[in-house]
């Protein structure tokens, strides 16, 4: 065997450890006994300790000079290994066991003290993963920017500074969109109850109409809707409210996207570096189309409607207009995961500055929670009323996710690029969505996006995909031009 070829074996068994290490993640957010949490955090130790040393392995060193690859994919392979072992020496590997126990206890701490409406209980262990990120960050950045290579773990290539002025110029316009629209009236919302079996059932066809492979994957219930895992095992999660079908359609949808995308990856890639999304901002580009620019298209809602009706039977909506305008209805709310377009990055922004603050020392863990309230108040001009829906909504900060929350807002930024030129390349997309035939759009989108997994860099296959330097124009020229139709502006 070559240099390159032992290199690639060692990496294939290190991404199989991984993806166990990501079926754990999954039982524990889905069916795995709530007792059971203490000596899960034991085991998400146990194997980050052989992940770090595998990822760290000074023959992984040795190979990477030794290699001589004999194309694109071979450079980009290696390319993808150089990175991930680089940042793996700089992070001691104590350190790396102490955040994957802490965060696995943490997340079981928060959901209890999100049920519970008590921020004070989740502080302590918020506190601890905060410090134990920061290190990590330190340790990363060498001197740079903590939050830079925070970010640098899912948006490789992408700077706070340089997110922070795509934000800049998103809002603007985003704010004189949503006093257009909230000066208008609001279309009716959604009322009465649904039985969450019905739900789950219409979901389940809302996924396969979206090209998942159930084959390949599943749909579970989950407190917080997420997708795990890629190549032949891609699992997704939702949930279900009885006064509220949208949210779980549109998180399946959602999540549908992610699941897709790792689906779609070329089979060549199984268990490599290039088998999985290149970034978190491509792959929200994916959930968000899925879920917004298609399914919540007046073509693909109307389509919808008629798959309600047959569910639910007469549901106090009239016809199939009044479907679209409340499907798409611009409201005040509290929940990132429930906003409407309009808003959506508005919640991001709010999270970015503040793990941003976080991080640079700037904020502390105990002022967290006055903090995002002052600043939702400042944002949208109403005061949080209890913790589920302010600073305990989200998990990511208690799994350690700091740096992830702007790729929602980049990948947003991606999918109105990738948007634009969907539009161009399949002309009769309406046509289809209206039948609930989004193939035109899934099969484009898997050609000229999924298929490739890590072989390009994040922007890079944004522009080869939609022909434009990515930025945050489309999707603004689209929310606009959706929602003046919708609400007469």
């Amino acid at each position: 065997m070559t240099a390159f070829d032992e290199l690639m074996a060692f990496q294939r068994e290190t991404s199989a450890l991984g993806q166990i290490a990501g079926r754990l993640g999954w039982d524990q957010e889905t069916v795995m006994p709530r007792g059971a949490a203490p000596q899960r955090a034991e085991e998400m130790a146990a194997i980050e300790a052989v992940l770090h040393a595998r990822r760290s392995d000074p023959r992984v060193a040795e190979w990477l000079d030794q290699a001589a690859p004999q194309d694109e994919v071979g450079k980009a392979q290696l390319r993808e290994i150089r990175r991930a072992y680089d940042r793996a020496v700089k992070v001691p590997a104590d350190l790396a066991t102490a955040i994957a126990r802490t965060t696995s206890a943490a997340q079981g701490t928060w959901a209890q003290a999100r049920a519970d409406e008590d921020v004070s209980s989740f502080l302590p262990v918020l506190e601890e993963v905060v410090s134990l990120k920061r290190q990590e960050g330190e340790a990363l950045a060498q001197g740079g920017d903590v939050y830079d290579a925070m970010v640098e773990d899912y948006e490789p290539c992408t700077t706070g500074a340089q997110i922070a002025a795509i934000f800049d110029e998103m809002r603007p316009r985003l704010v004189a969109l949503r006093a257009a629209v909230l000066e208008r009236p609001e279309p009716a919302a959604l009322t009465g109850s649904f039985d969450e079996l019905t739900q789950m059932r219409l979901t389940q066809k809302l996924a396969v109409a979206f090209g998942y492979d159930l084959n390949n994957g599943r749909v579970d219930k989950a407190v917080h809707p997420f997708s795990s895992g890629s190549g032949l095992d891609v699992r997704i999660t939702t949930r279900t409210s009885e006064t509220d079908p949208f949210n779980c359609f549109y998180s399946t949808i959602h999540e549908v996207g992610h699941a897709a995308y790792e689906q779609g990856i070329d089979r060549d890639y199984l268990l490599t570096p290039l088998g999985r999304g290149v970034s978190m901002g491509v792959h929200e580009s994916q959930s968000r189309i899925y879920e917004n620019q298609l399914g919540r298209s007046r073509a693909f809602t109307g389509w919808l409607f008629d798959q309600m009706k047959d569910a639910f039977g007469d549901f106090g909506i009239a016809d199939a207009d009044a479907f679209y305008a409340t499907v798409n209805r611009v409201h005040n709310g509290y929940i990132r995961t429930e906003a409407d377009e309009v808003q959506y990055n508005l919640h991001i922004m709010l999270r970015f500055d503040l793990e941003r603050a976080l991080m640079a020392g700037d904020l502390q863990v105990s002022e967290l929670e006055a903090a995002w309230n002052d600043r939702f108040k400042a944002d949208f001009g109403y005061a949080v009323d209890k913790p589920s829906n302010g600073c305990l909504q989200d998990v990511h900060w208690s799994v350690g996710l700091f740096g992830y929350f702007p790729t929602y807002s980049l990948g947003n930024v991606y999918a109105g690029c990738l948007y634009q030129a969907l539009r161009g390349a399949v002309p009769e997309l309406d046509e289809q969505l209206a039948e609930g035939d989004t193939t035109g759009a899934t099969a484009w989108l898997r050609e000229h996006v999924q298929q490739h997994g890590g072989l390009y860099a994040p922007r890079e296959i944004i522009q080869r995909a939609s022909g434009v330097e990515p930025g945050p124009e489309p999707l603004l020229d689209y929310l606009e031009q959706k929602f003046s139709g919708l609400y007469g502006l």
